[in-house]
């Protein structure tokens, strides 16, 4: 497999406050990666810094062997590296197609091919029936497949996924882990996401990456991280430590 994203000796400093330090990371294209770890470990911090909302204090950041340490927010989204938060953030009035549409208007698509892209886009997170609904009418689970759409129709290559299955039923997190899967299977896309949910996660049968004080704690199969005594004791006393 051929590597797409790599960090070394990534950190992240706010005031006297080290959120992040000494990260070394790296992820092949078209595979999927857990980031996990109790609060405050620094996840959402270390995405951060790899979407550029956040500076590098030290380290560098690699994306297909070029170096994009100092790059903006929106270089870094023209050349495939797009974010998802955890809050859905798509256009409540508009429409599913709609929305899409917005996204594609920002990719190279042609104009001839846009109509049947927005179809393709929709049909893959599995809002064809729903392309006419405004997406506050939309299930949360469908407004953050739909969100997940917006970054496939600006032809993303890395998906940077914060907690995608927050607020979602459990029949929507299988559904979002299938998904998923599916996108990185016959797509070629790369995911790197952090995420609460244990059942997901294990869904998922992704590489895990734990981290703890902002540092990397230990990285495996789930089955290896769930039996590293290290990090039984960082979870042991929360919901996510009963689950592993």
């Amino acid at each position: 497999m051929t590597e797409i994203l790599r960090t070394e000796g990534l950190g992240k400093r706010f005031s006297g406050l080290i959120a992040n330090q000494n990260i070394d990371f790296s992820v092949d294209a078209g595979t999927v990666r857990c980031v996990i770890g109790p609060n405050g470990a620094g996840k959402t911090t270390f995405i951060s810094m790899i979407s550029g909302h956040h500076s590098a204090s030290e380290g560098k950041i690699f994306y297909k062997g070029r170096d994009i340490t100092h790059q903006s927010v929106i270089k870094r989204a023209n050349v495939g590296i797009a974010r998802k938060f955890q809050t859905p953030a798509v256009f409540e009035e508009l429409t599913a197609y709609q929305n899409i549409e917005l996204a594609v208007l920002g990719s190279q698509c042609l104009q001839a091919d846009r109509h049947d892209r927005i179809n393709e886009v929709l049909q893959l997170v599995r809002l064809t029936d729903q392309s006419a609904m405004q997406a506050q009418i939309l299930s949360h689970g469908q407004r953050q497949w739909l969100e997940i759409g917006l970054l496939i129709a600006i032809e993303a290559e890395l998906l940077l996924l914060d907690e995608p299955t927050a607020g979602m039923t459990v029949e929507e997190s299988a559904a979002t882990a299938l998904l998923i899967n599916m996108l990185v299977r016959e797509h070629n896309l790369t995911a790197i996401i952090i995420e609460h949910d244990i059942q997901f996660i294990k869904d998922l049968k992704a590489p895990v990456t734990v981290l703890h004080l902002g540092q990397v704690l230990c990285e495996g199969s789930f089955d290896d991280v769930a039996a590293n005594k290290e990090v039984r004791e960082v979870y042991l006393g929360t919901d996510e430590g009963r689950s592993l």
